[in-house]
């Protein structure tokens, strides 16, 4: 274990944003990640997983932890189902192609998701009619009051609409070591009815599709509307869809008639917050080094050195718009740091 000094953050967040680091260190063991929690000579701490959902807008004047545990095992199996265990520093996609590959399904849904295993629960991450609640089993997570690790089932989780524990009242008290799945082995419960599945299933001739043609469809349709990070500096969504009642729905439909919707309830709808933004007219907006990406509304992203603060006051204008325009506060689904 060696910790550094003075250290960019550029290539540990996919916004590409150059925070520096004051101290920085990688873990790559539990017992590593407890010795560095212990150290009372860095008491600023901040925890970096794959640096896909976070925004960074001031260099940290602290220790950085890059959790890097890595390792993909089978618990138990049975005929019909497998647990998978994945450590926290995995790169989700490549576990959601590990499970594809060997006929495990369940998050395939899930492909092309940026970031790591140990911060999916967080946000309960989803995509196209899939949440990571319903494959998730239970996870182990380090309590940084006690330097001890705790298991988290399901219902401990408390998931909810990119919600969990861990944004609520566990937030900055636990750091996610490793995550269970339950995943099927036969017998697969494919969701290819969300958005434009089927329709880019039809435009690969698939018509009896395996888990791997899913992912493959959704990969396309990713590809097509998201820019990749690696590319050009984004976190994905930037934003949450917005859920309000029936009756502000029915009161905006009096004036947008195309104005898209969700049933969630006998009350409340989900209404896209790409097509909000859209609507208040940033989309494919840019100013200098960052902007709002030209395909998809929902993605801020970064041109080249932009700093986090313009990033972040882009989106606090675009919040101002949508609200004055439909009177819907859209959150943000990215963390600000």
């Amino acid at each position: 274990m060696n910790i550094l000094n003075n250290i960019s953050l550029k290539s540990y967040n996919t916004f590409g944003i150059n925070a520096i680091a004051k101290h920085f260190v990688s873990v790559q063991t539990i017992s590593e990640l407890k010795n560095v929690i212990q150290l009372k000579s860095y008491p600023n701490k901040l925890i970096l997983g794959g640096g896909s959902n976070m925004l960074l807008t001031q260099d940290f004047d602290g220790l950085v932890i890059h959790v890097n545990l890595k390792g993909i095992f089978i618990i138990s199996e049975d005929e019909n189902s497998v647990i998978v265990k994945a450590n926290a520093g995995e790169n989700w996609h490549a576990f959601v192609m590990y499970c594809i590959n060997n006929n495990y399904a369940g998050i395939e849904n899930l492909s092309l998701i940026p970031g790591n295993v140990g911060t999916a629960p967080i946000q309960n991450i989803g995509a196209y009619g899939v949440e990571i609640k319903d494959t998730f089993q239970s996870c182990e997570a380090l309590s940084l009051a006690t330097n001890t690790l705790q298991s988290f089932t399901k219902l401990d989780c408390n998931f909810g609409y990119r919600q969990s524990v861990f944004k609520q009242k566990a937030k900055n008290k636990f750091i996610i070591t490793s995550v269970n799945f339950k995943l099927s082995k036969k017998h697969h419960n494919l969701k290819v009815n969300y958005g434009a599945i089927t329709a880019q299933l039809d435009v690969m001739k698939v018509t009896n599709p395996t888990i791997k043609d899913v992912s493959k469809a959704i990969i396309s349709i990713r590809e097509s509307k998201l820019p990749n990070p690696k590319d050009l500096g984004n976190s994905g969504s930037f934003f949450k869809n917005p859920i309000i009642t029936k009756t502000h729905f029915n009161l905006l439909l009096n004036n947008f008639k195309d104005i898209p919707s969700y049933p969630i309830s006998n009350e409340e709808v989900k209404i896209p917050a790409g097509w909000l933004i859209e609507k208040a007219g940033f989309k494919g907006k840019r100013l200098g080094n960052y902007g709002v990406h030209t395909n998809q509304a929902l993605v801020l992203v970064n041109y080249g050195n932009a700093k986090g603060t313009d990033i972040l006051n882009l989106s606090k204008l675009i919040q101002k718009t949508v609200k004055r325009l439909f009177g819907i506060l859209i959150e943000t689904e990215v963390n600000i740091v």
